[in-house]
């Protein structure tokens, strides 16, 4: 079975592993993709990015296991976000996350809806009460809407595959590792998707057809 996380954090910001050591328990547990992408703003765009693009790439070299270097621009302003997300990919960013208007942080107002609206974004995650307007948005632009199996964030998946499914959004599963505890067995992703109404085949298609679909676009 299939396995791909694309949000996951390391010691480069509030994770306790480091790269290396998420690889191997992904490659234990049988992912075939991860992405890790650590929390940023413009203080540590560049440490993070200039560690992990290296690092992914090496490790990527020595296993079967595809990793992509990433970001999750968090708390950012909104004046500087769409700067961030270009610096980002020039950077070598292979996977760019904006930390959404989860409920169970002070996320500024807007975040979302700024985020949805540059093409270079690749997931909104977590996107807590996200609006149909702006759901229509991250379709048209091709950014994907995160579903997660983390604690807290998770309150509101419900919400937003309704919302996706009105206007057609693409959905994505990540499980927004930050510790060993916080990793899913692929075999699992799936029920996780199902336990928010989706049938298998709508399931199967957010946990594996569309990660694929997101790897071939980068």
């Amino acid at each position: 079975m299939a396995g791909y996380d694309f949000h996951i954090h390391s010691i480069f910001s509030d994770g306790e592993l480091i790269p290396a050591e998420i690889v191997h328990r992904c490659a234990v547990l049988g992912y075939d993709a991860v992405a890790i992408t650590d929390h940023a703003d413009n203080s540590n765009l560049e440490f993070i990015l200039n560690n992990l693009v290296n690092s992914c790439k090496k490790l990527s070299e020595s296993g079967d296991l595809e990793i992509l270097p990433g970001i999750e621009l968090t708390h950012v302003p909104l004046s500087m976000l769409e700067d961030l997300v270009k610096k980002s990919k020039n950077l070598g960013a292979k996977m760019i996350l904006v930390h959404g208007e989860t409920l169970s942080e002070p996320v500024i107002a807007g975040t979302n809806l700024a985020a949805v609206q540059i093409p270079e974004v690749n997931i909104l995650a977590h996107p807590g009460l996200i609006s149909l307007k702006e759901a229509e948005i991250a379709n048209k632009n091709d950014v994907y809407l995160e579903l997660t199996t983390r604690k807290g964030h998770s309150l509101t998946n419900g919400h937003v595959v309704k919302v996706a499914n009105q206007v057609g959004a693409k959905l994505i599963l990540n499980s927004d590792t930050h510790s060993p505890v916080d990793f899913n067995h692929p075999k699992d992703n799936i029920k996780f998707v199902q336990g928010t109404g989706i049938d298998k085949k709508n399931s199967d298609i957010i946990t594996s057809v569309n990660p694929k679909r997101l790897l071939g676009s980068i």
